[in-house]
């Protein structure tokens, strides 16, 4: 309802400003004012959106406070479990009778509903899963601190959500492992944040340090609650975010002078970084060592490699061209869908587990693509182990395997990894450049996910210039790939000769 009075005001404005416009005075008819009608109106509309929402989040606030309270709130307990306590909690069919009782709600249905609005903004979350929505059962739920609630404007940066990813991996606890997609986030925010990472390190640090202090049931509790936090302002792919589309990045953007909070007040990179709510210091005269850095910076702007549009459009029709047998929206699949079809040639030939002409043929296209086949990856390691060559390979496979371990298991993992390929006498060893052994060196000192990166990228870089164009080159390949043709072409006789016979 009242978006839709919001919408009406809009439109009124700029009828308005167009009626100004079409009037005779030489002054009205100009487009600026034109443009000045509707800029007011837009943005005192965007100002009215604005109201809108903080209303609505301090009336949120207000039915938490309510659920909070002593007499007549929720009831605010400290469960029992195995070994441990969980304190703080209540559960989600609490939450939905004191709204049905408290809130003149007649259907639960639709207690249910405002329940889950009000966890995926964040006022009250599930201790054990980042998915913020409310179930109406035994499943045990926690009220945010009004520290993180959204009416204080939190907009954090990346560089905050690096500390706190960082700060996670520090305390080797089962409860705050990383889920996977915070894994790979980490994993994104390092590589983005290269230059800058020892910087968030000691942030994580000097953080870390600080929660050890604390009592353990209020660790416990601070540290879901700025889990919560997160999973509000990053949340899990493919759930709600509430802060997506926000009145107020745009209003920023209209005044960019506006300071913005930091979640754990960084101030070393005010570009990059969160500013504080504090006066922006004078920038001080650069020093001669960030004078040769953005030298060094605009000199490598200079030589990068660019092409040209005819030579990249030359590309992507080559690509096209070449993947067009694979699309099955263009070409119809051979063989063809058994879901779809009466032909059960495709699932004869998942039961023989023998690749068909398409897919072998498409393993020469690239090295990519015969490690992303499973079949693939197989014949290629059988081909370098023919050819007693096949540590490389066996490398880059471990290495990948090491991305996808779980946390608690990467330490063992790099030192088996470095044992076995590159520790002086190493079974298998392999041959890495003396930049990416010092490098990989250092690297193992302080065990990751991505320890072996830089050796992993040589390794891949000899395997694509040797150990790959051998193998499409060798009678193993070639082979298989004359015997799929073969048999293809022998099943297209029989048919023929037996529709003949008929």
């Amino acid at each position: 309802m009242e978006l839709r009075v919001l919408w009406c005001l809009r439109r009124r404005w700029l009828l308005a400003a167009a009626g100004s416009y079409r009037c005779g005075h030489p002054a009205l008819r100009s487009e600026t004012l034109f443009r000045n009608w509707a800029d007011f109106g837009l943005s005192i509309y965007s100002n009215l959106r604005f109201l809108m929402h903080t209303c609505l989040r301090y009336q949120m606030e207000d039915v938490i406070a309510r659920m909070q309270d002593e007499k007549n709130g929720i009831p605010i307990r400290t469960v029992k479990s195995f070994l441990s306590k969980i304190p703080s909690v209540f559960s989600g069919s609490d939450i939905v009778q004191w709204l049905t009782k408290n809130l003149s709600i007649e259907d639960p249905v639709e207690a249910l509903h405002l329940g889950t609005l009000m966890a995926a903004h964040g006022y009250f979350f599930p201790i054990s899963d980042h998915v913020l929505t409310l179930k109406d059962d035994g499943t045990f739920y926690r009220f945010q601190t009004p520290y993180f609630w959204p009416s204080n404007c939190w907009e954090p940066e990346n560089t905050d959500y690096a500390v706190y990813l960082c700060k996670r991996t520090m305390q080797n606890k089962a409860r705050l492992e990383l889920a996977d997609y915070e894994a790979e986030s980490l994993a994104r925010l390092q590589r983005a944040f290269a230059r800058k990472w020892e910087f968030i390190f000691m942030q994580a640090e000097a953080q870390a340090k600080v929660d050890k202090k604390r009592d353990k049931i209020e660790r416990k509790i601070l540290d879901s609650q700025e889990r919560a936090f997160w999973d509000v302002h990053r949340p899990v792919p493919g759930c709600v975010n509430t802060t997506e589309v926000d009145i107020k990045k745009s209003s920023r953007m209209r005044n960019p002078h506006k300071t913005r909070k930091s979640v754990y007040g960084l101030q070393n990179d005010i570009r990059s970084h969160s500013p504080t709510h504090m006066p922006v210091p004078e920038t001080k005269p650069p020093t001669e060592d960030e004078l040769h850095q953005e030298i060094k910076h605009w000199q490598m702007q200079l030589d990068r490699h660019r092409l040209k549009m005819s030579k990249v459009a030359e590309s992507l029709l080559a690509y096209t061209e070449q993947y067009l047998e694979y699309d099955p929206f263009l070409v119809p699949p051979d063989p063809s869908n058994p879901w779809i079809s009466d032909d059960t040639t495709f699932w004869e030939l998942e039961a023989s587990k023998e690749p068909g002409q398409q897919r072998v043929k498409r393993w020469g296209f690239g090295m990519d693509e015969a490690l992303k086949d499973p079949v693939g990856r197989e014949q290629f390691l059988k081909f370098l182990e023919s050819e007693f060559s096949s540590e490389n390979l066996r490398f880059w496979l471990a290495v990948e395997d090491l991305k996808k371990r779980p946390i608690r298991e990467v330490p063992a993992r790099v030192q088996e990894i470095w044992q076995e390929f590159l520790a002086p006498g190493a079974p298998s060893a392999i041959n890495l450049d003396s930049k990416s052994y010092d490098k990989t060196t250092q690297n193992v000192k302080d065990p990751g996910r991505y320890t072996f990166e830089d050796a992993q990228e040589h390794i891949y870089k000899l395997m694509k210039s040797d150990s790959y164009p051998r193998f499409i080159r060798s009678s193993a390949y070639q082979e298989l790939l004359q015997a799929k043709k073969k048999g293809k072409s022998l099943t297209s006789k029989r048919l023929t000769s037996l529709v003949q016979s008929y």
